[in-house]
């Protein structure tokens, strides 16, 4: 495909479109993170939306600046407020933590409260749990559903809403209203607008982009091989850079129930200087413990394709090396 004829009507090329045209893969895009603080907040977003208190309360800015100073790995979402799942004079708020160094799925917590205790409930979330007990009239059990999110911030860069906002709609008309177990939302940037649309699946903490109509029922219903989904899969955000290339292959093997296993990885060796390879060790076992074992492989790099960070009429064209798995053994 000639990826400069590329063109939307007012000339601006998208950098998914130049990142989908030019066969780049999404493994390993995927956001690392320990924690999610989710917010509903009414759009349009701007930018950085973190760093700016007209745009979040400074109660909420405040404990989330506290936990980045002190190196923790939280990721901030704003989610759309929505005209079903929204209460008005209310603000949502979904908490996930890593449990565990071994686990299957986030930990959740959602509430609801008053906009006027926005910044309390983030600080007892965030930075003084002892005071989490003054909140649990507004906690929600809700622990059955999944939060599918949607990248739509069009101000970080235009191809997450010119490609987000239809894939949202499909989902949320499609989905939604035939299953209680489901949610769907419209979200700010969690990285990757190369890979528009994109979306990030919780509790699991999954990832995906270029993003097609076709592949909706698979990605939420499960209904299918799980070999369909490998080139849309950006990663598991519990895992590193090169953990993440090692265990999508993994996924294609086990299938489905590998969702259920509680696991880690490690990066065993790797070459820290020209990032050609890397050994991977991902360890597993089940809920109940009866299975457990692991997973090596060796990930190297394979080439290199031409990607856009940005759309816009000139975008700068980088290049990024590919990865694939050279040999994965089931350790016995």
């Amino acid at each position: 495909m000639n990826i400069s004829t590329q063109k939307t009507h007012n000339n601006c090329r998208f950098c998914s479109e130049i990142s989908q045209a030019n066969g780049e893969d999404p493994i390993g895009s995927a956001n690392n993170a320990e924690q999610y603080f989710i917010i509903e907040a009414a759009q349009p977003w701007s930018d950085n939306i973190w760093m700016e208190p007209n745009s979040i309360p400074q109660g909420v800015l405040d404990p989330l600046k506290f936990i980045w100073e002190n190196g923790g790995a939280i990721r901030p979402l704003a989610i759309a407020p929505d005209k079903e799942y929204s209460h008005p004079d209310y603000t949502r708020v979904f908490y996930y933590r890593r449990p565990a160094k071994f686990f299957a799925q986030f930990e959740k917590h959602e509430f609801i409260v008053p906009h006027a205790l926005l910044g309390s409930l983030a600080l007892a979330l965030l930075k003084n749990p002892e005071e989490l007990p003054n909140f649990e009239q507004y906690r929600q059990q809700t622990n059955h559903i999944r939060e599918i999110l949607v990248c739509n911030h069009g101000n970080v860069d235009v191809a997450c809403s010119r490609f987000g906002y239809p894939i949202y709609q499909k989902l949320r008309s499609e989905y939604a209203t035939a299953n209680n177990n489901l949610r769907f939302w419209r979200c700010s940037h969690f990285g990757g607008h190369e890979f528009a649309p994109t979306l990030v699946d919780l509790p699991q903490g999954q990832y995906w982009g270029h993003l097609k109509p076709e592949i909706l029922d698979l990605l939420i219903l499960r209904n299918g091989s799980v070999k369909e989904l490998y080139s849309y899969y950006r990663g598991r955000a519990s895992l590193s850079f090169f953990e993440q290339i090692a265990e999508r292959e993994i996924w294609m093997q086990e299938g489905w129930k590998w969702l259920e296993y509680h696991k880690a990885g490690q990066v065993l060796a790797s070459d820290e200087i020209n990032q050609e390879w890397a050994d991977v060790r991902i360890d597993y076992t089940t809920a109940d413990g009866n299975i457990s074992s692991a997973y090596q492989a060796r990930v190297e790099v394979k080439g290199s394709v031409m990607t856009a960070w940005k759309s816009g009429a000139n975008p700068t064209l980088e290049e990024v090396k590919q990865y694939h798995v050279t040999s994965l053994v089931k350790l016995t």
